[in-house]
């Protein structure tokens, strides 16, 4: 099903990132940090604000909430200002789509909204299947919310949705209508592709001194060394502040002992049963028949220990377990009803007994006892002095980057008084440029640290730039020590360098030239045309041709086939390309074409939901106050 997904995974990770933040451009960083100065306005929708401060923690909450769901997540994506305007945008569509649900007077009843979290909340539900309360109010305090705030959210965010969901249902694709469109998309084309590559054209291109200052003095652009900066910096974190701490042993010793149970294994047993099971609206006759049934199987059972798997397989109504004898594998408490655990936690291994539940009655016999385990505080001391630092260095860690945030900005002709006071090493960095190195970790690769270095404060004056968040409990402030300003290199050091740009422009040039005699030769006389084999291409396949070549064969005029076009490959040279003939698509499976047909329709929701937001942003004076963006470019080679 639509095969270019698989192929192009660069592209699909994009597309990924588009749906965690939806939509996602390029904001000019000294914009957003003269927003951020200001404490402004960023957006405005229905005649209300969103302010900078909303904007960041609006941000802080959505890395917060990725970086759980995804450990592995390049930081430099959630912290970048693409990012950080992706977020802005998000809330600017909540806003409208909370206005336009108001106006329709649309809401969520309490049932819909209990089903809602009960589904997304799956891992807080009980071994009955029920969201555990205590675990749910323990979670929303994490998150720093009530159920009652919880809950409003997940209203607001229903009423929402329900804007934009009668669009989605009414899009309906029928089979002609989704082969019109994925037709051509899925269209193939038989070609044939004459090369004319630059590198093979550069032996014949000669260029005298003169020629080479010429184009270095027409392309300085080319040849410009960045600006760059010696940096002294200091970071505050959780590992900083952790140094500062020490907790005394009897504070250790009282955490030990109120949490053993975190320093061990439970204990665990293993169980075989044999079910019959008695259904909920059984009548009082059916149950006694079926305990007088589970009472034959004990004695038949207790009387032949070794017939139990047998009976199990034989007569057990648990399909899993009977398969396997009865075995129910090794478990803890909570892993089963109760009153079946309370039986096999009472029991001594080789024991049987019967048991009710809500299931119906069980044979149950005790295979094994696996005892618990508790590390002693010796093992465990170095581990819980870690987590009590940790606990509190989060505690202090507010109080520190106050601290911080203050020194460094109040004292701002050196990062010394910050550093004594907190007890920080004061760190240094060479060559550093305003776009992150590659392969840079940590704030020398965070792009609002970097624009705060190359801001006039630093740069020219040599202050300390502003304490920047950099990551979750993580703060940098940086110092220009040394600073050199961008400058074109002087000739004699790029020499070399302007030569081969030099040739390699040349070659191109006659490679092309060569390319369009020719392709103008075989269109006046297509039987002189000196071709390769033939190869079928198509959007989802190039056949490693350049996407040029495959782009240029697939916009080809089908009713003039045979036709020659050419296609100008830049600095790689020219091709001449002859389309011999479309291929038609097989047809699908019909499991296929079905799919087919519902992701079109679902594309055509999509269309059709951006062009009624895109309406809503008119009526409720959508502004947003942060320079327009550009978009991502596209991944090279896609």
């Amino acid at each position: 099903m639509f095969e270019f997904v698989r192929k192009h995974t660069r592209i699909m990770q994009v597309i990924l990132f588009l749906l965690i933040f939806p939509s996602f451009v390029v904001v000019g960083i000294n914009g957003y940090n003269r927003l951020q100065e200001r404490g402004e306005a960023v957006a405005r929708v229905d005649g209300r604000d969103i302010m900078q401060a909303e904007w960041d923690n609006a941000h802080r909450s959505e890395v917060d909430r990725l970086r759980q769901q995804m450990p592995n997540l390049d930081a430099k994506l959630l912290d970048s200002p693409e990012a950080r305007y992706a977020t802005l945008e998000r809330m600017v569509r909540d806003r409208v789509l909370d206005a336009a649900a108001h106006d329709e007077n649309l809401s969520a009843s309490d049932q819909r909204v209990a089903s809602e979290i009960q589904q997304n909340l799956q891992w807080l539900k009980g071994p009955d299947g029920r969201l555990d309360i205590a675990k749910y109010r323990q979670f929303l305090q994490t998150q720093g919310m009530t159920p009652e705030m919880f809950e409003g959210q997940v209203r607001a965010d229903l009423s929402s949705r329900q804007v934009l969901a009668g669009l989605g249902n009414s899009v309906f694709a029928p089979r002609a209508i989704a082969n019109a469109a994925l037709g051509p998309f899925y269209e193939r084309r038989e070609i044939q592709v004459a090369m004319f590559p630059s590198g093979e054209y550069e032996p014949k291109v000669a260029v005298s001194d003169a020629d080479i200052e010429a184009f270095y003095k027409a392309n300085p652009q080319l040849f410009q060394a960045p600006e760059q900066a010696n940096i002294e910096y200091l970071v505050l974190d959780l590992d900083s502040v952790k140094k500062s701490i020490a907790v005394n042993e009897q504070d250790v010793k009282s955490y030990y002992e109120q949490n053993q149970a975190r320093y061990g294994t439970k204990e665990e047993r293993r169980a075989s049963h044999i079910l019959i099971d008695v259904p909920k609206n059984a009548s009082p006759a059916d149950k006694e028949k079926a305990k007088a049934r589970a009472e034959e199987l004990l004695a038949e059972v207790k009387k032949d220990p070794a017939s139990f798997a047998e009976l199990a397989k034989k007569y057990s109504k648990d399909p899993v377990s009977a398969a396997r004898g009865g075995d129910l594998d090794y478990f803890t408490r909570g892993a089963m009803v109760k009153s079946f655990e309370d039986a096999v936690f009472a029991m001594k291994p080789g024991d049987i007994r019967l048991v009710e539940s809500e299931f119906g009655y069980h044979v149950i016999r005790l295979a094994d006892v696996k005892p618990g385990t508790t590390k002693t505080f010796d093992e465990v001391k170095p581990q819980i002095e870690d987590e009590l630092k940790k606990q509190q260095a989060q505690r202090k860690f507010a109080e520190a980057a106050d601290t911080f945030t203050n020194t460094v900005y109040e004292q701002a002709d050196s990062l010394k008084p910050a550093a004594d006071k907190l007890k920080l090493d004061i760190q240094t960095a060479q060559n550093v440029q305003r776009e992150p190195a590659a392969g840079a970790k940590g704030p020398l690769a965070n792009p609002k640290f970097l624009a705060a270095l190359f801001s006039p404060d630093a740069t020219q004056k040599k202050r300390n730039t502003e304490a920047v968040e950099t990551g979750p409990n993580q703060m940098v402030s940086g110092r220009v020590v040394q600073y050199m300003p961008a400058r074109t290199r002087p000739l004699a050091e790029v020499k070399d360098d302007v030569r081969k740009r030099l040739v390699a422009r040349k070659a191109a040039e006659l490679a092309k030239k060569e390319g369009q005699d020719k392709l103008a030769a075989w269109k006046s006389a297509p039987a002189t045309a000196v071709l390769p084999a033939a190869i079928v291409i198509s959007r989802e396949d190039t056949a490693k041709q350049p996407r040029q070549v495959a782009d240029a064969a697939l916009r080809t005029d089908p009713t003039k086939l045979p036709a020659f076009t050419g296609v100008d490959l830049g600095e790689g040279g020219y091709a001449v390309v002859r389309v011999n003939k479309v291929i038609a698509r097989p047809a699908p499976p019909p499991d296929a074409a079905k799919q087919e047909e519902a992701q079109y329709a679902r594309a055509w929701a999509t269309a059709e939901n951006l062009a009624y937001y895109d309406v809503l942003k008119d009526r409720y004076k959508v502004q947003i106050n942060v320079a327009k963006p550009a978009p991502l470019p596209q991944p090279a080679g896609q």
